[in-house]
């Protein structure tokens, strides 16, 4: 057998359904911490003296409000204590002060002669009253006695110190006030008149009325500037276009295009341009027969020059210049004057473009000049903006000051003569109204106080458990994989009652479990993961054990052994504990003979008992009597050779061992098996006895570990609780006598 399937623990966050199984696992110790603080909250109110309680409230404000608006605060004026909005924390402070109450607790000594300062300051509470959380101007006094006419009359000694002390404080605030205002009076109108004076000299410096209107008339005029160059500089673009299109249909330059249009329309030099080209025709017609040499060729030359001259002094009559000095040679001239109508009219045209383009060229000129000019105005401007912007406000929040510190004189002088200020009692102090001891109070506080009390209590008492509950708590403390869950056996309270009297009522709570559907299931659903552990090569043989004694194994084994025949498998069950056994109980099967004797040789051939339960069989081998050393048959050679025989018999053989804990007995017959399953009960075994069993097993093939007796199982078999609740039992079932319950 090979070790296997060992994962290291994980460690769980603690969530909300963990802390409702504590607390439903601790619940006595909640509930009797819970009763015991009400039940000792009664006759505690019940002990304690009545107290009774007198209140007043009472308006703090004065008749004069202060109308001062907030720049008077910001500013550098500085607006004395009866301006500005009464600060209620220091007025809370002040009221409570010993200096009033010890003036109370002097007038009320006559009649409460044990009367003591500090036995009034720790009954008295002086507080704001807040509605829909907003803070008011009412101040609420609280004072509690046991005596109801001395709460009252406390409370109307206190009032009348206060009232006294405002009425004596009012008139020396207004009178500080008036002084205080004068002051500042005075300081203003100076001030205002230094600001008027920096002003009026600003203006005169700079020869400005308002900066600000005036940068913004020459932005105006930049602007105008701006539109008129935009719309000047697109009919100079378009303007260069017409240009550049008309000389490109002329094919002349602008110089050699006017040239052309003036000799065009000389006559004269028409007249002579003619004349010589009649001339070049006859040179060109003689010149067909006779050479340059000829006299008549030569003639007609020499007439050709004396027209090309004539042509020269023309043009330079016409132009004003020669035609050297126009770069013009012979073939120039007579091109020169040649012109059409349509070129005549084009140059005409070109001739007025290039006009309108000049005239264009000097009023974007002239626009540019004002765009500078106008800039460099514009630009003075800021400076002085800033300027003016600093003296003008400083005249305009002097001007407003003055007025206001001479309104504030005027309402102060209006109040001293009224007589200054009064605080209205909005509810005077009545009678002392009886408070405590509430029993009802009395009795919730010590229910919170029970309920968390218990709460501590339920988690030390947690703290100190070192028992598994829960499925989870058991796949995270054990490294073994957790093959599945067993429900919890629900035992009718007929077989409870039963349980006393023997092994019978035994025999019926494991029948109730094997009928059970959901119990069954589970059995099932174990035996199908058990399979899928290793598909390939289905272990024929499973020892199946627990750590500690009455944990469920055999009951496991029993199921396990049900769940493989009725999947037509040949099932063998072996009772291996040789020293507490108790399979032939649950089998109501008898043990004078078994393993034990087949071992020892006692007895030469002990078949094993076929069973029948719902039609299904399996074979039980009983352990017999005990041996001296039961140790010593299990790791016999005799107990090999009869595992390697029934392996070879069976489909499948499950062994029932003894606990794991404190004997070799589980270890000797791993030997002789292919791999073992544990069962661990909840609320039983502890996390030191499952991880001690755990590290024993590490050397085996454990396929992993099964949950026996869990709380919280799926119901979903409804028609099958019904069963549950008529409480069906195995000797109404047939053929498996009454089964005993788990070991």
């Amino acid at each position: 057998m090979t070790p296997s399937n060992f994962t290291p623990t994980q460690e769980t966050d603690f969530g909300y359904g963990q802390l409702v199984a504590v607390f439903w696992r601790r619940r006595l110790w909640l509930a009797g911490l819970f009763s015991l603080a009400v039940l000792a909250a009664i006759p505690l109110t019940l002990l304690q003296p009545p107290t009774y309680r007198s209140s007043m409230r009472l308006l703090v404000e004065p008749n004069y409000r202060s109308r001062t608006p907030r720049s008077l605060d910001d500013e550098n004026i500085r607006v004395s204590d009866q301006e500005r909005d009464v600060d209620y924390v220091t007025q809370l402070n002040l009221m409570r002060s010993s200096q009033f109450i010890q003036q109370a607790v002097t007038a009320l000594q006559a009649e409460y002669p044990d009367l003591e300062l500090a036995d009034v300051q720790d009954s008295l509470s002086l507080s704001q009253v807040t509605e829909n959380r907003t803070e008011t101007k009412i101040f609420e006094l609280v004072y509690e006695d046991s005596d109801p006419i001395k709460t009252q009359r406390v409370i109307e000694e206190i009032q009348a110190v206060y009232q006294e002390y405002n009425l004596e404080q009012q008139e020396q605030r207004l009178t500080r006030g008036l002084e205080f205002i004068d002051q500042q009076l005075n300081t203003t109108r100076q001030s205002l008149r230094q600001s008027q004076s920096d002003l009026r000299d600003f203006r005169q410096g700079q020869n400005l009325i308002n900066p600000q209107e005036q940068a913004t008339a020459v932005t105006a005029a930049l602007n105008q500037t701006l539109q008129e160059r935009q719309t000047i500089q697109a009919q100079y673009d378009n303007a260069q276009a017409r240009f550049a299109g008309l000389q490109q249909q002329v094919a002349l330059s602008p110089q050699a295009a006017l040239v052309a249009s003036r000799l065009s329309q000389s006559e004269r030099y028409q007249q002579l341009l003619n004349e010589l080209q009649t001339t070049d025709l006859e040179i060109t017609e003689q010149q067909l027969f006779l050479t340059d040499a000829d006299p008549n060729v030569a003639v007609l030359q020499e007439k050709r020059q004396t027209q090309i001259d004539l042509l020269r002094q023309e043009m330079q009559r016409v132009l004003g210049q020669a035609p050297a000095e126009m770069n013009l040679d012979g073939d120039g001239i007579l091109q020169a004057g040649q012109l059409s109508q349509t070129d005549l009219t084009l140059v005409a045209e070109m001739a007025s473009v290039q006009v309108e383009i000049g005239g264009l060229e000097a009023v974007l000129t002239s626009l540019t000049q004002s765009e500078q000019e106008l800039r460099q105005e514009l630009n003075r401007f800021p400076e002085l903006i800033a300027t003016y912007d600093s003296l003008e406000p400083e005249v305009e929040i002097e001007r407003a000051t003055l007025e206001q510190l001479l309104e504030q004189r005027q309402q102060l002088s209006a109040e001293l003569s009224r007589g200054g200020f009064t605080w209205e009692v909005v509810e005077p102090p009545l009678l002392g109204e009886k408070t405590g001891p509430s029993i009802r109070q009395n009795l919730m506080l010590a229910a919170v106080a029970g309920l968390f009390l218990g709460g501590i209590a339920a988690f030390l008492r947690e703290g100190m458990d070192n028992v598994v509950h829960t499925s989870d708590e058991l796949q995270t403390q054990s490294p073994l994989p957790l093959l599945g869950v067993l429900p919890a056996v629900e035992v009718p309270s007929s077989a409870a009652a039963a349980g006393r009297a023997g092994s019978r009522a035994i025999a019926l709570s494991v029948g109730q479990a094997l009928e059970w559907q959901p119990f069954r299931e589970s059995l099932d659903l174990i035996y199908k993961t058990i399979q899928m552990v290793n598909p390939a090569a289905p272990h024929r043989s499973l020892i199946v054990t627990s750590a500690l004694p009455s944990e469920g194994k055999s009951m496991l084994t029993l199921g396990l052994a049900l769940s493989a025949a009725r999947m037509q498998k040949r099932v063998l069950v072996i009772d291996t504990d040789l020293r507490r056994p108790s399979l032939h109980q649950h089998c109501n099967l008898p043990n004078q003979q078994g393993l034990s004797t087949l071992l020892n040789g006692s007895t030469p051939e002990i078949r094993p008992t076929p069973i029948q339960w719902h039609n299904t069989g399996i074979d039980v081998l009983t352990a017999g009597p005990e041996p001296l050393d039961p140790v010593s048959l299990l790791g016999s050679d005799q107990m090999s050779q009869l595992m390697q025989r029934y392996t070879a018999q069976y489909d499948l053989v499950l062994v029932d061992t003894p606990p794991i804990l404190g004997l070799a007995d589980v270890m000797q017959v791993a030997s002789h098996c292919d791999a073992v399953v544990m069962v661990a009960r909840l609320d039983r075994i502890t996390q030191t006895e499952l991880m001690d069993a755990a590290a024993m097993l590490r050397s085996l093939n454990v396929l992993g570990l099964v949950a026996n007796g869990s709380k919280q199982y799926p119901r979903t078999y409804p028609h099958y609780m019904a069963e549950q609740n008529g409480h069906r039992s195995l000797a109404g079932a047939g053929a498996l006598r009454p089964i005993g319950r788990d070991s």
